[in-house]
C-alpha cells in the first residue's frame, strides 16, 4: 500500500526550511519511496554528462534534485501563502476533495 502524501505532482509549493527556503515552484515528480519531490527551480545540481545522443557536446547540466516532502508546505490558491492542506468528503460527487485549511477553499 502506498502512502498518503500531502503533496501531489502538479502542485504549487513553498520550500520552509534550508537552503531554498522562501522559494515556490511547481512539483513536477514525486517519489513516494524516498517521501521526496522534485520542484521547478528548487534544489538546483549541476550534473557533468558525457556526449549521447540527446547532447552531443556533453558537459555539465544543470537540473532540481529531489527535495524532502516534510520541506515543503502547499501554496493557498486563494491568498498565496502556505497552507496546510485537509481532506473532505464532497457528497455531489462521492470523492475525497482537498482543501486549504487556511481559507478553506478546494485545491485542484
Amino acid at each position: 500500500m502506498q502512502k498518503k502524501l500531502h503533496i501531489k505532482k502538479g502542485d504549487t509549493v513553498v520550500v520552509i526550511t534550508g537552503n531554498y527556503r522562501g522559494q515556490k515552484g511547481r512539483v513536477l515528480e514525486v517519489i513516494r519511496k524516498n517521501d521526496r519531490a522534485i520542484v521547478e527551480g528548487v534544489n538546483l545540481i549541476k550534473k557533468h554528462t558525457k556526449p549521447n545522443a540527446q547532447n552531443p557536446q556533453g558537459g555539465i547540466i544543470e537540473q532540481e534534485a529531489p527535495i524532502h516532502i516534510s520541506n515543503l508546505m502547499l501554496v493557498d490558491p486563494k491568498s498565496g501563502e502556505r497552507t496546510r492542506i485537509g481532506r473532505k468528503m464532497d457528497e455531489s460527487k462521492g470523492k475525497l476533495i482537498r482543501y486549504s485549511k487556511k481559507s478553506g477553499e478546494e485545491i485542484k
